[in-house]
C-alpha cells in the first residue's frame, strides 16, 4: 500500500469504523472457533466430532449464495449490527454451562448453527460495501488492509487462545468474546453509505429502503443474475481450483486440534494457528505491491505453499514445523487479496454481493464438506498421513493453472478488463 493510499484511507471516517469493526469482530470469531474446537476435542477425544462441528461453523461458506442477492437489496448497516448482537448473546449461553456444570458437546453442537447463520452475510458483505465508502483506485489498498488487520487479529488470537484457556479457563474466554460483539456493533452502527455506482438512489431516503416483500418478490431474479454474469468465465475454472484446496483445508481445521495435541497440547494448537494467520498476514501485505505480476504466475506460486507444507508435517521438531506451516500459507494470502481486488474491478458494482456469494459457495461449499472428510479420514489413516495429504490442495491450483494455458496466461490484475476473463458485462470498473 502506498503513502497516499494509506493517508487516504486514515482520513476515511468509515473506512476506519468498518476497519475497526472487522477488527474487533474477528477477534471474537477467532476466540470462539480456538475454545469451541479445542472444547469439543478435549470433551470427546475424537476428531471425527470436531470434524463435523467445525463443518457446521463452515457452513456459511456453502450457503452464502442465498444471501448475495439479501447482501444487494436490504440496508448493509442493519446487517452488520444485527449479526453482532446476536453472536454476542448467544456466546453468553457457554460461560453459563460452563459455571452450571452442564457444557457438553450437544451444548456446542446447539450453539455452533445459530453463531454459523448470524456470520452468513458477512462474507459477501465485505465486497458489496468497500464500493460504497472506498474510491475504485483505493480498493486494493483497503482489501489489504482489511487483511492485514484480520489476518493480523487472526493470528494473535488464534496464537494465544489456547493458552488463554489453559490459564483464565473457557468462561473467563466466551465472556470476553461477548464484549468483541457488542463493541463491533457500535463500530458498525456509525457507518454512513455511500450511492453505489450505477444507482440513482442514496441510503437514507425511502425509495432505497427495500420491504422484506420487494426483497423476496426479486429474489429469484437476482440470484439468477449472480449465476448468469459467471457463466463461460475463467472464473469456473478458478472457482474449482478453489474448491479443490477448500476441501484440503476444511480436511486440515478438522484435524488441527489432534495434530496441535500431539505436538504439545493446547498452546501448540493455538500456535499452528497463528502461524496460519501470520502466512496469510505476510501475503496479504505483499499483495498490493504485485499487482503488476500476472495474475496466472501468482496462482502457480500455490505450488511453492504446498512443499513448505510437507515439509511442516515431517519436520523434526515442534518450532520448525510451526514456522514452516507459516510459510505454506503465504501464497494464499497474496491472492486472497489480489482475487478481492479483481473481483471489485471486473464485476459491476450492483451485483457484486450476488458474485461473491455466488462464488463464494461453489468454491467454499467444500470447506464443510472437507471438515467432515477429514475426521472420517484421521480416525482410519492416522493424523500425521491426514495432514501430508492436505498438502495437496495448494498443490493442484499450482498444477492445473500450468497446464490451462489460459490461466497460465492471465494478466495483472492492476491491468485486467472484464474481457480477459470473459465477462460480458455492459459496465466496468477499469483500473486507473
Amino acid at each position: 500500500m502506498t503513502a497516499a493510499t494509506e493517508r487516504s484511507l486514515c482520513r476515511n471516517r468509515d473506512f476506519r469504523r468498518f476497519f475497526a469493526g472487522q477488527f474487533v469482530t474477528n477477534a471474537g470469531d477467532s476466540l470462539y472457533t480456538v475454545a469451541v474446537l479445542w472444547l469439543a476435542f478435549e470433551l470427546s477425544g475424537s476428531s471425527l466430532v470436531t470434524g463435523a462441528l467445525n463443518a457446521i461453523l463452515l457452513l456459511p461458506w456453502l450457503l452464502q449464495v442465498f444471501a448475495g442477492p439479501l447482501v444487494d437489496r436490504l440496508p448493509l448497516r442493519s446487517i452488520l449490527v444485527g449479526s453482532q448482537v446476536i453472536q454476542g448473546i448467544v456466546v453468553l449461553v457457554l460461560p453459563l454451562t460452563a459455571v452450571t456444570g452442564q457444557l457438553r458437546v450437544g451444548v456446542l453442537f446447539a450453539v455452533a448453527p445459530v453463531l454459523m447463520l448470524a456470520t452468513l452475510l458477512m462474507a459477501p458483505m465485505e465486497s458489496a460495501l468497500l464500493p460504497r465508502i472506498v474510491d475504485d483506485d483505493r480498493l486494493s489498498g483497503a482489501n489489504s488492509a482489511l487483511a492485514t488487520v484480520t489476518l493480523g487479529l487472526d493470528m494473535v488470537f488464534d496464537a494465544l487462545g489456547g493458552g488463554f484457556i489453559a490459564v483464565f479457563g473457557v468462561t473467563a474466554l466466551f465472556l470476553a468474546d461477548s464484549l468483541t460483539f457488542a463493541a463491533a456493533a457500535v463500530l458498525f452502527a456509525g457507518i454512513t453509505l455511500g450511492t453505489p455506482v450505477n444507482s440513482d438512489k442514496t441510503e437514507g431516503t425511502n425509495e432505497s429502503e427495500p420491504t422484506v416483500e420487494s426483497v423476496l418478490r426479486s429474489y429469484g431474479s437476482d440470484l439468477r443474475a449472480g449465476v448468469d454474469i459467471l457463466r463461460g468465465t475463467v472464473f469456473i475454472e478458478l472457482m474449482l481450483t478453489t474448491a479443490v484446496a477448500n476441501f484440503t483445508i476444511g480436511v486440515t481445521l478438522a484435524i488441527l486440534p489432534a495434530f496441535g495435541d500431539g505436538l504439545g497440547g493446547a498452546a501448540a494448537y493455538g500456535l499452528l494457528l497463528g502461524a496460519l494467520g501470520i502466512g496469510r498476514l505476510i501475503g496479504s501485505v505483499v499483495g498490493p505491491y504485485v499487482e503488476g505480476i500476472p495474475y496466472g504466475t501468482v496462482l502457480i506460486s500455490h505450488g511453492l505453499g504446498a512443499c513448505f507444507w510437507i515439509a511442516a508435517v515431517f519436520a523434526p521438531s515442534a518450532a520448525l514445523t510451526i514456522v514452516l506451516f507459516g510459510l505454506a500459507w503465504v501464497p494464499a494470502g497474496v491472492s486472497g487479496v489480489l482475487t478481492s481486488t479483481l473481483n471489485q474491478r471486473v464485476f459491476p458494482p450492483d451485483l457484486l454481493g450476488r458474485v461473491s456469494a455466488t462464488k463464494g459457495t461453489a468454491s467454499g461449499a467444500t470447506l464443510p464438506l472437507g471438515s467432515l472428510v477429514g475426521g472420517i479420514v484421521a480416525e482410519s489413516v492416522g493424523t500425521t498421513t491426514t495432514m501430508a495429504l492436505a498438502a495437496s490442495g495448494f498443490g493442484f491450483t499450482a498444477v492445473y493453472v500450468l497446464l490451462r494455458p489460459r490461466l497460465r496466461r492471465l494478466p495483472a490484475v492492476e491491468a485486467a478488463t472484464p474481457s480477459d476473463f470473459g465477462l460480458q458485462t455492459e459496465t466496468s470498473q477499469s483500473p486507473e
